[in-house]
């Protein structure tokens, strides 16, 4: 029987998507559940799989080619048979194996890395070598579930979680990536700018050009945070299972300012403006693959336990590239983190078509007057852009000063005050 493959449905957000790599050649076998290809969105990676076991008998759509809902990019025959081969379902993967590993022994030899390092002395299936490779895991130390001992997508996962096949200090990364530059002097490397990058792009030009962007700066005490956390976290984690972190805090602060300053939360649409009367708040987390800002759906009926339960999620998942297109649309407002990096000031670009974000940076004590006296606290600088066509400079100032005083003291948060 012959059955098709279709690009699944994309949500309304999205209008086209780009195929990546085919892990499968014509004529080859694939198990059911075998990743075929991986669909780039403009904001995730979606894994294509197999419906069913049978040989893949043609390729419709090619690597880099867009691709609409429910196009068909190949078809399998279920009823074929590889001629000569063991059974579909075993020969495939020795097959792909084999030919990675000539693939990978090629490029670690042309940039000087250990093909050992590469993880392919084992039967490892494309799903969980991709996965390992984006993880930093050496999935040749990953012990395999599937049959023949091969290593599948879940082991991957389950190393990752468990944090036990991390490559030693001194070895290479898992993979030679496409951005390393041979050895020599003056050297140069084009590389095609993935679809996200190129969404990312898009975006910004689109802010910069559309929206009318001013940033207002305020500095926060964290010591009355600082303290709270210190006094409860053992507390919360043993209640809740979760750590206590800063972001939770700013999340309650930013939707404490958001109900007292509704155009803050606003967004442009034509010659309208619209009022939101919920409060979806973005969080943007590093990825293997950029940027992503998922969305903490309504946060103002969330715990703080539950916002940093949604958070930590979230970023567990961005880095195994588990984050889904709808978890990654809409929002209201965004909060973006550059202290973790050590960014001590920045000036944030809003995300389209919100009209504010707030930039976090990082904490470093310093001195400042308190009552007349000159004393050192932990001090962090506070920027908030805003689109000035909608939030005058007023509600933009005021709505920063609610986030500064909420966070400066945590029980408004708890009083709604």
């Amino acid at each position: 029987m012959i059955i098709e493959i279709k690009v699944p449905q994309l949500p309304e957000s999205v209008a086209e998507a780009t195929l990546l790599q085919w892990k499968k050649k014509e004529g080859e076998a694939v198990a059911r559940d075998e990743t075929l290809i991986d669909l780039e969105t403009d904001k995730v990676v979606l894994e294509i799989p197999a419906p069913q076991a049978g040989v893949l008998v043609s390729i419709v759509k090619h690597e880099g080619d867009n691709v609409g809902s429910n196009e068909i990019i190949a078809t399998i025959d279920t009823d074929a048979k590889v001629a000569g081969a063991a059974p579909a379902a075993a020969a495939a993967p020795a097959a792909q194996v084999t030919e990675d590993k000539k693939r990978v022994a090629e490029a670690a030899q042309a940039h000087g890395v250990e093909a050992s390092a590469v993880g392919f002395g084992t039967a490892v299936m494309p799903a969980a070598k991709k996965l390992a490779a984006d993880a930093g895991v050496d999935a040749s130390q990953v012990a395999g579930s599937g049959r023949g001992g091969r290593v599948l997508k879940e082991d991957v996962q389950a190393a990752i979680a468990s944090g036990s096949n991390k490559p030693a200090a001194a070895t290479p990364a898992p993979a030679a990536p496409a951005y390393v530059l041979p050895q020599g002097d003056r050297q140069e490397q084009r590389v095609a700018m993935s679809r996200l990058r190129q969404r990312v792009a898009e975006r910004l030009l689109q802010s910069q050009q559309t929206n009318a962007i001013l940033t207002t700066f305020n500095e926060v005490n964290m010591k009355p945070v600082m303290d709270l956390r210190n006094k409860y976290k053992d507390r919360f984690e043993k209640e809740h299972g979760i750590k206590l972190g800063f972001m939770g805090f700013f999340v309650k602060a930013a939707v404490h300012a958001l109900k007292k300053y509704p155009i803050v939360n606003a967004s442009v649409d034509g010659n309208e403006i619209v009022y939101h009367g919920y409060y979806d708040i973005g969080v943007a987390v590093g990825s293997p693959r950029g940027l992503v800002v998922p969305i903490i759906r309504n946060a103002d009926q969330l715990s703080l336990a539950d916002i940093e339960k949604t958070i930590a999620d979230f970023g567990k998942r961005a880095q195994e590239g588990k984050l889904t297109v709808e978890e990654l649309t809409g929002g209201t407002y965004t909060i973006s983190n550059g202290g973790t990096f050590g960014s001590m000031m920045s000036t944030p670009i809003i995300n389209p078509p919100q009209s504010a974000i707030l930039g976090m940076h990082a904490t470093k004590e310093r001195a400042v007057v308190e009552d007349g006296q000159v004393v050192v606290r932990p001090m962090m600088y506070l920027a908030q852009s805003y689109d000035h066509r909608i939030i005058d400079g007023r509600e933009a100032v005021l709505s920063l000063v609610a986030i500064k005083e909420a966070i400066e003291d945590p029980a408004r948060l708890i009083l709604d005050i």
